[in-house]
């Protein structure tokens, strides 16, 4: 179990004891508990805790590619799939292979027309789309060995965030700030930026499963008001609305006394901390105060492309995802433990060569920036940048209904790619090996767990003893498996 205060989780709590005593202490007692916001983790659950062990990574902002990137044309050069372009592969290769939409007895490889360039005193290869991604390669850790369970876009969502492939679990994000708790009273814990038209698994992909709700990611709007309604109609000054604030609580304090549900001291904490957001919200994301090098950086006014029409492009694309970057970091820095970046959609079945280009341009200056920004301000040391989709892509062009036009590629979930930086990660590497078409690990296999153990590994948690009592179950992240990646761990 986590080792978040000295009782065990397990054990009945001090609000336990006075809400279910007969004794007339339960109103005075839980007043008084939760007024204790900084001595107690019952008063305030996201109070900074402790890890099994010291952590080198303290926060996380997570580069979600939803749709899932093409690995062999980003990541993962193959030059011997270029040879054998247009060629089957053999029936007993693909025989008790699922795929989502290819026919196999028509399907035939096709070659990547990306070119890949040495980057680095590691000399990492990389797709031209991602130069700015490559001046940081001796900062980065590129996996080309990752494998998954699911092969349609929600469970394989669901298996990256959550570590299973089924609705109902708490997401890393949720399960990071349940464990360390948060370094900022004013802000979310959790927060969740996105571009893009949607991902397949939505709010799943951020939920807090069975914790309480205090824990589940809070979406951030990159343009306008933060979070809608957040500010108090007109007339309605900050004294009267701490009043109305002061009611709600006591009823539903009262209320918590004699049901002793969490969630309703979620509740509670939720309305406080929207109280305290109105003033903190609109200074995080009025971004005047950063200098302009720093804007230009991250490419916050950099035009759209004149063809932005694409599945994972709009009118604002580029814009919104360079000001997300530069958002997660300035979260960072006031002590937001855990921010998803997300972006959909990668799932490029068709038109993939114009419209992979169009995303990799999107995701390569603000990525690297991100990356560079952390590190000059110190900052990169304790804070792990994560780059990923859910699975990837087919050596196999894509051919639906029989169609012998392969211009875009399947799911693919026995191969893909991610990087990662700082927060402890050994950077300067490329980690596994796929085989020469780019079809599966043949050395260093990481599985989704594999890697969901190693960060945990980074943020001071064994991952076989970081649980949540569910059920009569003592239920965690790595409950399907999972192996710390040591050789990932600087």
């Amino acid at each position: 179990m986590k080792n978040k205060s000295k009782n065990s989780r397990w054990q009945q709590t001090r609000r336990d004891f006075f809400t279910s005593s007969a004794s007339g202490l339960g109103s005075l007692a839980l007043t008084s508990i939760l007024a204790e916001n900084a001595q107690s983790d019952e008063a305030n659950p996201l109070a900074p805790s402790f890890a099994h062990f010291a952590p080198r990574a303290k926060s996380c902002i997570f580069l979600f590619l939803a749709g899932a990137p093409s690995h062999v044309d980003l990541y993962d050069p193959k030059p011997e799939l270029v040879k054998r372009n247009g060629q089957p592969l053999p029936k007993e290769l693909t025989e008790k292979v699922r795929f989502a939409f290819i026919k196999k007895e028509s399907a035939i490889l096709m070659g990547s027309k990306s070119t890949f360039t040495r980057h680095g005193e590691c000399g990492m290869e990389l797709c031209d789309y991602l130069p700015h991604v490559g001046s940081c390669a001796d900062d980065i850790a590129l996996v080309r060995s990752m494998h998954t369970d699911a092969f349609n876009h929600h469970p394989a969502q669901l298996m990256m965030t959550t570590g299973v492939p089924r609705f109902g679990r708490p997401s890393m994000g949720s399960w990071f700030t349940y464990g360390l708790g948060c370094e900022t009273q004013n802000l979310p814990a959790y927060v969740v930026l996105t571009t893009g038209r949607g991902s397949s698994g939505g709010v799943s992909n951020w939920t807090s499963g069975f914790l309480p709700s205090t824990y589940e990611g809070v979406v951030f709007r990159s343009e306008g008001e933060p979070i809608l309604n957040l500010n108090s109609p007109p007339g309605f000054d900050r004294k009267m609305q701490k009043e109305g604030l002061d009611l709600i609580n006591n009823l539903n304090q009262s209320r918590l006394t004699k049901q002793g549900d969490t969630e309703i001291a979620s509740r509670i904490q939720a309305y406080e901390l929207a109280f305290r957001m109105q003033q903190a919200a609109p200074e995080l994301v009025d971004m005047s105060d950063e200098p302009e090098h720093v804007r230009n950086l991250y490419g916050v006014e950099r035009k759209e492309p004149g063809n932005h029409s694409f599945r994972g492009g709009g009118p604002n694309v580029y814009k919104s995802f360079s000001t997300n970057c530069l958002l997660a970091r300035r979260m960072i820095e006031r002590g937001v433990r855990f921010v998803t970046v997300m972006h959909a959609s990668w799932d490029h079945h068709s038109n993939l060569d114009a419209e992979i280009g169009y995303n990799a341009g999107m995701l390569d200056q603000p990525a690297a920036a991100l990356v560079k920004d952390l590190k000059q301000r110190g900052m990169l040391d304790d804070t792990l940048v994560i780059c990923a989709g859910e699975f990837g892509r087919t050596p196999l062009g894509e051919n639906r209904g029989g169609n012998k036009q392969n211009t875009g590629r399947d799911h693919h979930p026995y191969a893909f790619s991610l990087w990662m930086a700082g927060g402890g990660i050994k950077g300067g590497q490329v980690h596994g090996k796929t085989d020469e078409i780019g079809w599966a690990p043949v050395e260093d296999g990481v599985h989704v767990n594999d890697f969901h153990a190693t960060i945990m590994k980074l943020f001071g948690y064994d991952h076989h003893r970081f649980t949540h009592r569910f059920k009569g179950l003592d239920v965690r992240l790595t409950d399907q498996g999972g192996k710390v990646v040591d050789k990932l761990i600087s």
